[in-house]
């Protein structure tokens, strides 16, 4: 029997809990502990909680189930120690920087490093590129929500002064989004001073925000999300085509999948960074090559 990929979840908010849940169920993974800066209890659904993972012992691939912005020195972490990471990255603007700098890492240190493996960036990277390669010249347009942004709503409860926060996506169409952010404050906070913070921060400045404080952000919370991606070019000489693609999804629950895929793609990937777009996606399924091969094509 072969042996299961062991993997560390690192964090346990939203992305931890699902990771978990599609670890339970994957073929060919065990998962060997959580690491958490804060340990409650010993175990969560059986699985070790440690505050170090060097305390896991043999660990392949680590699941950065972190904020975005902590990415980096996490996975740093992990990499030193030879064991390769999975995460879901989400500003775009910076993923080249993020792979430029894991990808010396991860080299020196003998081990693989996935970046921005989510669904956006991540699976819809894919549908982006199978897309654009279809119709090499032409215009695509990502079209997010309605729906709840995780790396937008962790971002807004970073600011000083916020309780919590909830950061929705509105397509407004061709690619434009509208912000509405809905912050729960703390006792004495500034609404205009979080007002202006949240504005200013990079996952909001180039979108329209609207902002407004509420007494329970839990009353409003949801889940759900989505994408619909369009691209119309031309294929050869041949204009007018058009591809589109629509997905409705429990955000967490898909981002959790995709990285768990990611830590079985890992350990088949030469050393150094990767982004999903350049992994074979039949690297992403469990099972014999072949198999899949003849189920598929």
């Amino acid at each position: 029997m072969e042996q299961k990929i062991k993997v560390a979840i690192v964090g346990y908010g939203n992305i931890g809990r699902y990771a978990l849940e599609a670890l339970e169920v994957a073929p060919d993974m065990e998962c060997v502990g959580i690491v958490r800066r804060n340990i409650t209890c010993s175990t969560i659904n059986g699985v070790k909680v440690v505050t170090d993972i060097r305390e896991l012992g043999k660990v392949d691939v680590a699941i950065l189930a972190t904020p975005t912005r902590k990415v980096e020195e996490y996975a740093k972490q992990c990499l030193v120690l030879g064991i390769n990471t999975v995460d879901s990255f989400d500003i775009h603007t910076q993923i080249i920087d993020l792979r430029r700098s894991l990808d010396a890492v991860a080299k020196a240190n003998n081990a693989v490093s996935i970046i921005s493996a989510g669904w956006d960036p991540g699976s819809d990277s894919i549908v982006r590129t199978l897309m654009e390669s279809l119709a090499p010249r032409g215009i695509s347009y990502t079209n997010f929500g309605p729906g709840r942004s995780m790396g937008h709503s962790v971002a807004v409860r970073a600011i000083p002064g916020v309780r919590d926060a909830l950061s929705m996506t509105i397509p407004v169409g061709t690619g434009i989004h509208r912000r509405m952010v809905y912050v729960e404050l703390e006792d004495g906070a500034d609404f205009k001073t979080v007002e202006a913070a949240i504005k200013a921060d990079a996952y909001f400045v180039n979108d329209e925000t609207h902002v407004m404080q509420v007494p329970c952000v839990d009353d409003l919370n949801d889940v759900g999300h989505g994408v619909n991606l369009v691209r119309k070019g031309v294929s050869g000489k041949t204009h007018n085509q058009l591809f589109e693609f629509n997905m409705k999804i429990n955000n967490p629950a898909l981002t959790s999948q995709v990285l768990v895929n990611m830590c079985r793609a890992a350990l088949r990937q030469q050393p150094g960074a990767y982004t999903m777009i350049e992994i074979p996606v039949i690297d992403m399924l469990p099972g014999d090559k072949e198999e899949i091969i003849r189920h598929l094509v």
